[in-house]
Parts: structure tokens; C-alpha cells; sequence
């Protein structure tokens, strides 16, 4: 069986010594959809939201998440992000949001951008629970990564 790596010798908690990993370029995509009524979905397109722009200010909230991932998560490193961007569209069933994360660090950002998606859809539920308390935020996944020893993955 492989070792846990966030587990020291005496069974402890313990978060990975990345020191001796080399600084490779890293990407991440991740992904999230927020399920809204058909109500909901047509006041966020005629801009008549009680609070204002749910897809503008998701936008912004998951760009602020991904720099903050390591205050969150509690083994996480914090890393130098050199690219975020969050993308949110309107769809039939509510909002489909994407983040992509970029770093040239010595661990990867997959946490940064599953971090950025799922406070941007908090965000839309937020912004939205006015009009609709019963939306559901689903399908936070992976989609991409690249760089490091693991390499590439793709999400089929």
C-alpha cells in the first residue's frame, strides 16, 4: 500500500514537505453548476436580481477564493497564483462556472480551483436565494490538470 503523504510517522496530521519537488509550471480547471428555477434563471438574464449581478460577483468572489485556499483548506500551501480566471454562463438550468488557476510553484492548484468554483457558487446562491431557496449546487469536479510528477489529467 502507498504511504499517506499528509501523515507523519507517529500517525500525526502533517503537511507535505514539498522542499526537495522542483517549480514546474501548474494548471487547473475546475468546474460547477448551480440549479435554479426557470424564474430564477430569467431574472439573473433581465438583470432583476434583488443584489445585483450574480454572475459579476461570482466572478469576483472565486478569483478572491483561489488566493485564499490555504486559509481554508488546512494543508494546503500557499502559492504564488499567476493566473486566475473565473468564468460563469448563463444556461436553461441555472449557471454553469469554471475556474482556471495557474502557478509556477512546487505543488499544484487543483484545490485553488475547486476552492474558486465552489465559493463562486455559493456566491450565486447568495446573491440569488431571494427568488429561489431551493437551488442546488452539484458536479464540483476536476476537470484539467497539468504539470508536475503525476502529469496530466483530463477528465473523460
Amino acid at each position: 500500500m502507498k504511504k499517506l503523504s499528509h501523515i507523519d510517522a507517529r500517525g500525526r496530521v502533517a503537511m507535505v514537505d514539498t522542499s526537495a519537488k522542483a517549480q514546474t509550471a501548474r494548471r487547473a480547471i475546475a468546474s460547477a453548476r448551480v440549479l435554479m428555477s426557470k424564474a430564477t434563471v430569467a431574472a439573473v438574464r433581465a438583470q432583476r436580481t434583488p443584489k445585483g449581478d450574480p454572475l459579476e460577483t461570482a466572478r469576483l468572489a472565486g478569483i478572491m477564493a483561489a488566493k485564499r485556499t490555504s486559509d481554508l483548506i488546512p494543508l494546503c500551501h500557499p502559492l504564488p497564483l499567476t493566473h486566475v480566471d473565473v468564468r460563469a454562463e448563463l444556461q436553461a438550468y441555472g449557471v454553469y462556472l469554471e475556474a482556471e488557476v495557474a502557478t509556477h510553484a512546487q505543488t499544484g492548484v487543483e484545490m485553488e480551483a475547486l476552492t474558486a468554483v465552489s465559493v463562486a457558487a455559493l456566491t450565486i446562491y447568495d446573491m440569488c436565494k431571494a427568488l429561489d431557496k431551493a437551488m442546488t449546487i452539484t458536479d464540483v469536479r476536476l476537470e484539467r490538470k497539468t504539470g508536475g510528477k503525476s502529469g496530466a489529467y483530463s477528465r473523460q
